[in-house]
């Protein structure tokens, strides 16, 4: 398994300069550091190409995380709406070629996080987003890129709330490279058995978050790691396991996530540092058995 961290634990906004978070990392002792979308089809491809001589320099690859806003919903009715998000991904997907991405993940099929305040067409978004998401997979395939669908809690959104869920939409979605991507803090949630719904995703996982169910960093809670590995290893999982931590409040990353209180007294990069890499030691002794 390859072993990586979204770049938003150190950050504040839903966007930065990516490239001394990929030094960072490497040095750290991570596989790959996983990138905000949101920002990427601004950037100048100089910038893109620079992303990607540093990963390579560094020894280490880049994926990508994304939340899409409302106005990039896959499951609207508003066919406005799924244009502008077909298009938003279309470019997206040849900026990842320069990059050298191949792995997205997060809420695609719908938007995030839910707005409760509006009626929910569950069958109607369901429907909408299997024939949204088959055209934009088939066109990720093209690229080389796998479009990994996260389950999400109730609270963040209605879709695909268990792994179950997740796989029936997969399978309708009928491409090889839409696949399943779970998150143990949302798993925490939702799930009977965090073992079994791994188990029930099986070649179908594509990308794997990792995380407390208060959101530190693995170790830092009381998560089942060691059943969580085994059934990793039980299914043959060989993919990316990406630490998507948030401890702290303010700027927009706060307030998305919900983090009304600093998980630490001390928030240095000095400490977030120091957890990181005893995080990734630990993640790896825990699914591979390795220091």
């Amino acid at each position: 398994m390859k072993h990586g961290i979204y770049y938003a634990y150190w950050e504040d906004m839903w966007g930065a300069d990516y490239i001394p978070y990929i030094e960072k990392v490497a040095r750290l002792g991570f596989d790959f550091l996983e990138i905000g979308c949101a920002p990427i089809n601004e950037f100048p491809i100089q910038t893109l190409r620079d992303l990607r001589k540093c990963a390579s320099d560094n020894g280490v690859f880049l994926t990508g995380g994304y939340g899409p806003s409302a106005d990039r919903d896959m499951g609207s009715a508003d066919p406005a709406v799924v244009k502008n998000a077909k298009d938003f991904y279309f470019e997206l997907f040849k900026r990842f070629e320069i990059m050298d991405i191949h792995h997205i993940g997060g809420g695609l099929y719908s938007y995030w996080p839910a707005d409760y305040t509006k009626p929910i067409d569950k069958a109607g978004d369901w429907a909408r987003s299997v024939a949204n998401v088959r055209e934009v997979g088939r066109v990720a395939r093209d690229y080389g890129v796998n479009f990994c669908l996260e389950v999400l809690n109730r609270f963040e959104g209605y879709l695909l709330n268990t792994c179950e869920e997740a796989v029936r939409f997969v399978d309708e979605v009928g491409e090889e490279n839409v696949l399943v991507m779970l998150d143990t803090f949302h798993m925490n949630v939702e799930e009977d058995d965090m073992a079994e719904a791994i188990r029930c995703a099986g070649k179908k996982l594509g990308h794997f978050h990792t995380g407390e169910c208060n959101r530190r960093v693995p170790g830092k809670g009381r998560m089942p790691w060691r059943e969580i590995g085994q059934a990793l290893r039980e299914i043959g999982y060989d993919g990316c396991c990406c630490m998507e931590p948030f401890v702290k409040m303010g700027g927009e990353v706060g307030r998305d996530i919900r983090i009304w209180h600093n998980m630490y007294d001390d928030l240095s990069e000095e400490k977030l540092d120091r957890d990181a890499a005893d995080a990734v030691r630990f993640q790896r002794y825990m699914f591979d058995g390795q220091m």
